[in-house]
């Protein structure tokens, strides 16, 4: 009987379908068409268990589950012990604290004998003390945002992505506690057999994400120029170059990082590139 590694993602929030894409970006199939709880792909040895996010890191700490898709700012309210492997590059935020926007309150020392209220309490008390703060902290589920408004806290903390919320509701960010994304947990011992299906999908997520982050780059060049364009393109190894009907033309094939795209482009052109054509990457294997 083949090995199964076992997956815990959640059933529904921010990171459900993030985390599917993910798997079909991979090329596994997962068909959750009757919200079963436990499915099994279709082609590749993986079972996926359908859980509540703050659940996924015990699951995976006591061997439930081989390995989880989670927050950060999950696990580090959890305190559970699990190996982080890899960061995944979605669910991007943030756990800051919040005051109202009209208030006094300016700076994290003016939350000193204030109420807190928050969904992070470890988290929060962990940063009070370590900031030597004494304050009150409150514990709620949900709709953590209201609290000032009601009088039922002087301060929140609190996820934030866009910032919308905060701002519907006269807040303001005063202290970034922890930047959160989603990163893949495992179990402390796996058998040699589960690491082996879990570097195999590493692999496949690795791919993914690197494609996800540079752009395919194909350009026309007069030959004079193209150790200047070479210059501005570092590519995977060096550039692809080919060359053209048109005397003393080449096409020059590369790979630019998203991070610096449109800086390049700009100095591409300047330096005497034309016609470039940009073309996502699905998949980008080093």
């Amino acid at each position: 009987m083949q090995e199964t590694i076992k997956i815990a993602v959640q059933k529904s929030g921010r990171l459900y379908e993030g985390s599917m894409k993910m798997l079909k970006e991979c090329g596994i199939e997962v068909s959750n068409g009757n919200n079963q709880l436990r499915v099994q792909a279709a082609n590749f040895p993986l079972e996926v268990f359908f859980l509540r996010d703050d659940d996924i890191p015990e699951y995976v700490q006591d061997a439930v589950a081989d390995i989880g898709i989670v927050g950060e700012n999950v696990l580090a309210e959890s305190g559970k012990k699990t190996d982080t492997v890899e960061k995944l590059g979605f669910g991007k935020c943030r756990l800051s604290l919040a005051v109202p926007k009209n208030g006094n309150m300016q700076k994290i020392s003016d939350l000193e004998g204030k109420k807190i209220a928050t969904s992070y309490p470890s988290i929060l008390s962990g940063f009070l003390s370590q900031h030597k703060i004494s304050a009150s902290v409150h514990v709620i589920s949900g709709s953590v945002e209201i609290a000032p408004r009601i009088g039922l806290a002087d301060a929140i903390c609190d996820l934030v992505s866009s910032g919308s919320t905060l701002f519907t509701n006269e807040l303001k960010e005063i202290e970034t506690i922890l930047q959160s994304e989603a990163v893949m947990i495992s179990h402390p011992q796996l058998t040699p057999a589960k690491k082996q299906i879990l570097n195999s999908l590493l692999f496949r997520i690795q791919a993914v994400k690197k494609a996800k982050n540079n752009k395919y780059v194909l350009l026309n060049a007069p030959n004079e120029k193209l150790d200047d364009i070479f210059r501005l393109l570092p590519g995977m190894k060096s550039p692809t170059v080919l060359p053209l009907a048109a005397s003393g033309w080449s096409s020059v094939h590369s790979v630019i990082s998203e991070e610096d795209f449109w800086n390049r482009i700009e100095l591409l052109k300047a330096a005497g590139a034309e016609g470039i054509l940009i073309i996502p990457i699905e998949k980008m294997i080093a």
